[in-house]
């Protein structure tokens, strides 16, 4: 037996409501039985209950609400919609004798074929029902009147469901496409179900009317958490206090920052959403160059990065969608044109301000490293291999399509999921299908380097509940580092908005257990903690800060892959160009024989990388290459710095001490990116070396000092030949640009900056070629010797002071900046 209080009393005797409903047919429910008797005593729409029963009760899907025409729904909502179709067939019911009455031809006139078996069971329900109230003497009369009127029913439907009325979450600032339960004893959230999909919510709200907050009057506790500044302002603004006057028929109080509300729902709802309403308040900042204007280099290479950024505030509309989605904040970028700066207003409560702001304070964090914003559309796109080498990377483009084949079918993914040649890494491609080809993101990094190029997979000795070990945030759990391939990496879509909720239902759908972690610049997902293939990671980051990853570690992590390119490779960074004129069929074939190449100096960040490759039988290729990406094009150069951490900044320092003095002390060491100077020596290069016996152009690194207008001269325009040179043609061997392998003679060409007192030498690459021993100084020489591509100085008895002098722009590369003192 199932007790209610408004059935059964303490005695578990029927109430007289239980007796009331005792007199009724059976309607399949207690709560519908109770609205029913509602309809029929209380509110005068007996019929329209009857009626709306009789449909609902064949109903278990609302997706045949679709189907109903236009001219027959109904704006207050779906319950309106299924009497009004109701209420059409029962006219026509009435108005034709029975033998005349046929339901497919009325049902086809009004476009209501594909629902006409659900019509028809309801129809023969209904008679039913109108059959047992016509013997009833209590009802019969009450049975027959009908108001048509949504106010009537609603509050008819409350009476028995009241545990069903749901708030949405987006009134209260919170998911728009969510609803609250605002009744007791539960706390859960549901969805608007209109395809009858598998969801995660607790519950589905399958049929929708909205009601009034005064219709509902049964008791409920709500309770609004507060920073210390919402309830400053909770209480300076008296919103606290007009609050307890206005809505007087419920407890308000606020404690230890929280307020709690406790009353009837229909006045606890009002007085909710009206305190809301008044804690939104704006906050304004802007987003500013981080670097003091005396570290000239930075805040100059900054201020470029964020007037790139004033000229493209679209990177930033994936986020204001999901601000406005999740909590209902509004977020307004614009670009203050005086300065090229971005200005942002955010309007919400002063808690959900606060973490908008730290977001963008951390894509600040992102920018200040950053040598050159990307654009969007950066990048190299996804091509076919050329075909020597695609002939034997047909099951690469198999593991391609995995990923990217929009086309795959349902049964497939289910096969790569619970099949009996299902695995840890085809688990890993659906939910990376899932990823790219229904959330348009993009997957890059190391699984397609180790596992859709590679085919490689490596597992930890140990059993798959144990490859999870605690990560840098606590918070976050870090994968067994032995593990190939180990985790997803892929970029957001950067021109709409990505909803997190509707990805898990797809991994819910597929039965795929996760776990999602958020942080200022990217969704952390745990997938498959207890699945006996083993768990794996996944990195969403946010389109705005993946646009500041500007330089990749190396050459083989450079790959991704876009939704319905099935064969085809792209790459995150354009390296293709020269100096570097790195090429997909080289990244390929790297990864093949486990080789790679370093894209950038070495650092404290870059070395257990490197090492951990190493661990995997991976082979490092040369020295490393410093790539920087391209200036922006009205900007010549971009400077970024030398971590202080990498070998050759140390290596440098140490020569600088050695050789000018110990107590030089090395401010800074920038790398120059230059195209057009490294166009002209490339260009220099490959000819002097077809000059050259074995085609070696005597390529050196050689130190330059310099001082006054010339340090930010050769910075623009390299060694230019026509200010080489004191006087133009005074120098020991004659008009040229002088270099040295001991830095201690190219720092008596310094200077020291009367204002701070620093020098600046250049660190160059310089194509030697033929070099000419010149042991006597000759000051009219104006180019090489005939033969010879340099002259190499020599100041016999006198060690470590030789020179290294070239006549020709073009002939050398300023790739380091040392500022220093000494």
């Amino acid at each position: 037996m199932v007790k209610r209080p408004y059935i059964l009393d303490s005695t578990n005797k029927l109430t007289s409501i239980g007796v009331e409903i005792s007199k009724l047919p059976d309607f399949g429910s207690l709560a519908m039985s109770k609205s029913v008797l509602s309809a029929l005593n209380e509110n005068k729409c007996g019929r329209d209950l009857i009626v709306l029963s009789s449909i609902l009760d064949v109903l278990n899907s609302p997706s045949m609400l679709k189907t109903i025409p236009t001219s027959l729904k109904k704006s207050e909502g779906d319950f309106m919609t299924l009497l009004n179709v109701m209420n059409e067939i029962l006219l026509i019911k009435k108005s034709v004798p029975t033998q005349q009455f046929n339901l497919p031809e009325i049902c086809q006139a009004r476009n209501l074929t594909k629902i006409a078996h659900i019509l028809k069971q309801a129809l023969r329900r209904y008679t039913n029902l109108e059959k047992l109230f016509n013997l009833s003497s209590d009802y019969r009369e009450k049975a027959q009147i009908s108001s048509n009127d949504w106010v009537s029913i609603a509050k008819s439907l409350l009476n028995g469901y009241r545990e069903n009325v749901f708030v949405s979450m987006r009134e209260l600032q919170g998911k728009t496409h969510l609803f609250t339960r605002y009744s007791p004893p539960k706390q859960d959230v549901a969805v608007l179900d209109r395809q009858s999909t598998l969801i995660r919510a607790t519950a589905v709200l399958s049929f929708a009317g909205e009601i009034k907050s005064q219709w509902i009057d049964y008791t409920v506790q709500r309770t609004i958490k507060l920073n210390a500044a919402e309830e400053t302002k909770l209480k300076s603004d008296n919103i606290l206090s007009t609050a307890q006057q206005i809505f007087s028929n419920i407890k308000i109080q606020l404690n230890n920052h929280s307020l709690s509300l406790e009353g009837s729902a229909g006045s606890v709802l009002d007085a909710e959403l009206d305190i809301l309403r008044q804690l939104v308040v704006e906050m304004k900042f802007t987003l500013k160059n981080t670097f003091e204007p005396n570290k000239k280099d930075d805040h100059e290479r900054m201020k470029r990065n964020l007037e790139g950024v004033s000229k493209m505030l679209s990177i930033f509309n994936p986020m204001t969608w999901r601000w406005a989605a999740q909590q209902q904040v509004e977020i307004i970028v614009s670009n203050n044109t005086k300065n090229d700066e971005c200005e942002v207003v955010i309007k919400g409560r002063d808690s959900q301000n606060k973490l908008v702001q730290k977001e963008f304070r951390s894509f600040i964090g992102w920018l200040k490293d950053c040598a050159v914003i990307r654009h969007p559309n950066a990048g190299v796109p996804p091509r076919i291999l050329k075909p020597v080498m695609r002939k034997t990377c047909l099951d690469i483009e198999e593991r391609i399509s995995h990923i990217t084949d929009s086309k795959r079918t349902p049964i497939e993914l289910w096969k790569s999921l619970n099949g009996s040649k299902a695995t840890r890494e085809t688990r890993m491609e659906v939910v990376a299908w899932i990823a790219v080809c229904k959330f348009d993101c993009r997957v890059e990094g190391g699984f397609v380097r180790d596992w859709i190029v590679g085919n490689y997979i490596a597992r930890p000795k140990k059993d798959p509940s144990d490859w999870l070990e605690p990560g840098p945030n606590t918070k976050i759990p870090a994968l067994n580092k032995d593990l190939v391939p180990s985790d997803l990496d892929c970029h957001l879509p950067s021109d709409k908005y990505f909803d997190i909720e509707k990805f898990l239902d797809n991994m819910h759908k597929y039965q795929i257990k996760c776990t999602v972690f958020r942080e200022d610049w990217r969704y952390v997902l745990l997938l498959d903690q207890t699945a006996k293939t083993g768990p794996f990671m996944m990195d969403l980051i946010e389109p705005h800060v993946a646009l500041t990853h500007d330089r990749i570690d190396l050459d083989v992590s450079n790959l991704s892959l876009e939704k319905d390119y099935i064969k085809e490779l792209g790459m995150r960074v354009d390296i293709t160009h020269n100096p570097y004129a790195i090429e997909l069929e080289t990244i390929v074939d790297n990864i093949k024989n486990k080789r790679f190449q370093v894209l950038r100096p070495i650092d404290d960040f870059l070395q257990p990388r490197i090492d951990k490759m190493k661990s995997r039988g991976w082979t490092q290729l040369g020295q490393p290459m410093h790539v920087i990406p391209n200036p922006p094009p009205k900007y010549q150069v971009v400077i970024v710095p030398l971590p202080e951490s990498t070998e050759l900044y140390r290596t440098l320092v140490q020569t600088m001490k050695t050789y000018i003095n110990n107590q030089v002390q090395v401010l800074s060491i920038k790398q120059i990116k230059n195209p057009l100077l490294e166009e002209s020596y490339l260009a220099m290069k490959q000819l002097i070396a077809k000059q050259c016996k074995g085609e070696n152009p005597n390529e050196r690194e050689l130190f330059h000092g310099t001082k006054g207008e010339a340090i930010d001269g050769i910075l623009k325009d390299g060694f230019d030949d026509r200010y080489w040179g004191e006087n133009f043609s005074k120098c020991k061997w004659g008009h040229g640009a002088y270099f040295a392998d001991n830095p201690s003679v190219s720092h008596r060409y310094t200077e020291a900056n009367p204002d701070d007192n620093t020098r600046v030498i250049y660190y160059n690459k310089v194509v030697l070629g033929n070099e000419s021993i010149l042991q006597v100084q000759n000051n009219d020489l104006m180019s090489a010797p005939k033969g010879y591509h340099s002259t190499h100085g020599q100041s016999p008895g006198q060690l470590d002071n030789d020179e290294y002098i070239v006549y020709r722009y073009g002939q050398a590369l300023p790739y380091l900046r040392i500022t220093y003192i000494g």
